[in-house]
């Protein structure tokens, strides 16, 4: 599954920089998750980035305010967010998803809750191990850079996030699949075009060279 968003604005992203990055193994705060983080390269303008983080946390304070039993995991990317995990009961899920639809910039959800009993640490364990396979498969690969990409997993089910051309979705998405252990890949991307890709990517300075 591949969600698109409109991408007219991404030409006007700045070049890729150094910064804060959300790791696949999430961080348990209260009854929520959000995402941890590493210094990578990002697609995301900082901007974007910091409203990432604004959103995540938004979210798990105000999931937590609803008082729902369950284990809930907020990622969100480019002010896109993805919802994992396990609720009670239909209207739980239901009820998260409009708490999070309803915060300040964000622009568009995608609800992926279970209805059932709480993953076991033993299926945590397992997810964790998963996303390092996912992620170390995507170093691997010569063609892909690698930390455009953000994986979450939960249940066996591998979610791929970021900003990527078609041919590096359907690259990704085919590596992900040989991995040991996933049930099934989710492509939450925004697709952008490749020429779009190429103004995104940092300019090297030009190497001076010195007559002798």
């Amino acid at each position: 599954m591949t969600r698109s968003i409109p991408r007219a604005a991404v030409l006007a992203a700045a070049l890729a920089t150094a910064t804060l990055f959300s790791a696949c193994a999430p961080l348990l705060v209260g009854g929520a998750m959000i995402g941890g983080s590493f210094v990578a390269v990002d697609r995301r303008t900082s901007g974007a980035q910091l409203e990432d983080q604004a959103i995540e946390l938004k979210s798990v304070s105000r999931i937590n305010d609803l008082a729902t039993l369950g284990n809930i995991s907020v990622t969100s990317y480019n002010r896109f967010v993805l919802i994992t995990g396990e609720v009670p009961a239909e209207a739980d899920r239901n009820r998260v998803e409009q708490v999070v639809r309803r915060i300040e910039n964000v622009r568009g959800v995608d609800n992926e809750l279970a209805v059932g009993p709480n993953a076991t640490l033993g299926d945590r364990s397992s997810d964790s191990i998963i996303s390092a396979k996912v992620k170390a498969s995507f170093i691997d690969a010569k063609d892909l850079q690698a930390n455009a990409i953000k994986v979450v997993c939960e249940r066996g089910v591998v979610y791929l996030l970021g900003i990527v051309t078609e041919r590096e979705a359907k690259r990704a998405s085919d590596i992900a699949r040989g991995v040991s252990g996933v049930q099934k890949v989710v492509r939450v991307f925004e697709i952008i075009s490749e020429q779009e890709l190429a103004g995104l990517q940092p300019k090297q300075a030009p190497v001076e060279t010195k007559k002798p």
